[in-house]
């Protein structure tokens, strides 16, 4: 069952985003930037974690899922360093996945072959 609830949930979040981008005027770059400040906002709520729960994967891979990856770690840099917590928390919470994305597309870029579309 938890298969079927991270499918239900982190389609629908993409399936949010195909709407965004096929009946809206909005950029790529302006949905990215709502997501993830939806996710951050989500978090804050308190929305995000039992959704989190729910659907694992399906709610923390798409992109409000690193707004609350980043939430989460700045909340919790902030419980154990005070203000200081608020400027790394979030870097720190995300720097692996930041890291992994760089060195992989990296490695795709060696790998593939550029060319004409057309």
């Amino acid at each position: 069952m938890e298969y079927v609830w991270a499918f239900l949930i982190g389609g629908a979040i993409c399936a949010v985003g195909q709407v965004l981008i096929d009946f809206t005027k909005m950029t790529p770059a302006r949905i990215l930037v709502l997501f993830v400040t939806l996710g951050v906002l989500l978090t804050a709520l308190g929305v995000y974690e039992p959704l989190v729960k729910l659907a694992g994967a399906g709610a923390t891979v798409p992109l409000t899922g690193f707004g609350y990856l980043m939430a989460k770690g700045t909340m919790e840099a902030v419980q154990q360093k005070g203000v200081l917590g608020a400027l790394s928390g979030g870097v720190t919470a995300s720097a692996a996945g930041v890291a992994a994305a760089v060195f992989f597309g990296y490695f795709a870029s060696l790998v593939a072959r550029s060319g004409d579309k057309s």
